[in-house]
């Protein structure tokens, strides 16, 4: 174990990452030991359930194929020793499957303001996200504003807005029903006559089938351009851990639509479902920029991917 890994901090994150992970921890790797108790070697019944139980945890067909030739390549058919050295290899397999898409979204100073879009449909929790990312700028040293682009919620406005009274941070809004390009476009400007360093706007939620939606957040995308070349320099898509596959399918449709930079999996405490990360991983390519692991500010944290491979293994510390 690193030096990093054993402090104070690591740990403590470790902690609620793997008790975040529970359930899809339970159905997927609990219990590897007395499944491979009696068993000598790495045989088809034992592949079946492995495969069983990665496709129950919605870890997808791709990547799960990838991690059963993986076992298949580093255990062959040879003795086996334990469950733990097949739980050991699998937390190295799903590791090598996430570690190219665990890269923190550096803000790059030069860009002021940062602008972080954010995408994703109703009830993934992005709202939230985007105050726990405001906060956690805020205290590393960030100044930022808020603009509430999602217009076509009231709630949604109104909740950013107590987001923005929480952890003293500007809020640029309008009515309902305002055009949400002159939402952001009025942030953009309150952003760089504050001089903040980062802008992040929420966008509305409505279903990723609905093309207007879609078109709205193209447009939004052209009024930011037009006030910076390079703007948004960032488009974060969140999507809720305990959808699945169906997180797949938004991610694929958003991706195409507004070219997504980087992810947010939220919810991920309490699903059985969290290895979709892997599935977007395997299908996507684009890099992870937070999970979130509870409703506390800091339990939005940079995606680890050493990290989440040994909290879905582990069964214990």
């Amino acid at each position: 174990m690193s030096e990093r890994e054993k402090t104070p901090q690591r740990r403590g994150f470790m902690g609620r990452l793997r008790n975040g992970l529970k359930r899809t921890r339970s159905g997927l790797t609990e219990g590897l030991t007395s499944l491979f108790a009696g068993r000598k070697r790495l045989d088809d019944d034992l592949l079946e359930e492995l495969e069983t139980r990665l496709l129950s945890a919605d870890v997808g067909m791709e990547a799960t194929q990838r991690l059963l030739d993986g076992l298949v390549r580093r255990l062959g058919r040879s003795e086996l020793r334990d469950g733990e050295s097949v739980a050991e290899a699998l937390r190295d397999e799903i590791t090598q499957i996430l570690d190219p898409v665990a890269e923190p979204l550096a803000i790059d100073p030069r860009q002021r303001p940062f602008v972080i879009l954010t995408v994703g449909v109703n009830g993934t929790g992005k709202t939230t996200t985007i105050g726990k990312l405001a906060a956690r700028y805020q205290r590393e040293g960030h100044s930022v504003t808020l603009a509430a682009g999602d217009t076509f919620r009231a709630a949604a406005v109104e909740q950013l807005q107590e987001w923005g009274e929480r952890i003293g941070c500007p809020v640029i809004a309008q009515p309902t029903g305002a055009d949400a390009a002159s939402v952001v476009y009025d942030g953009y400007q309150a952003a760089r006559a504050r001089g903040s360093d980062i802008l992040i706007a929420d966008t509305a939620g409505r279903l990723h089938t609905q093309d207007n939606l879609m078109e709205e957040l193209r447009k939004i995308r052209r009024v930011l351009g037009r006030q910076d070349e390079g703007s948004p320099h960032e488009t974060l898509l969140v999507l809720d851990g305990g959808n699945g596959q169906n997180a797949l399918a938004q991610a694929e449709r958003f991706k195409e639509a507004v070219q997504v930079s980087g992810l947010v999996v939220t919810k991920l405490d309490g699903t059985a479902r969290g290895g979709v990360l892997l599935a977007l991983a395997e299908r996507l390519r684009l890099p992870v920029r937070y999970v979130g692991v509870g409703e506390g500010v800091d339990d939005l944290r940079p995606f680890d991917a050493e990290a989440f491979a040994e909290a879905l293994v582990t069964e214990q510390e």
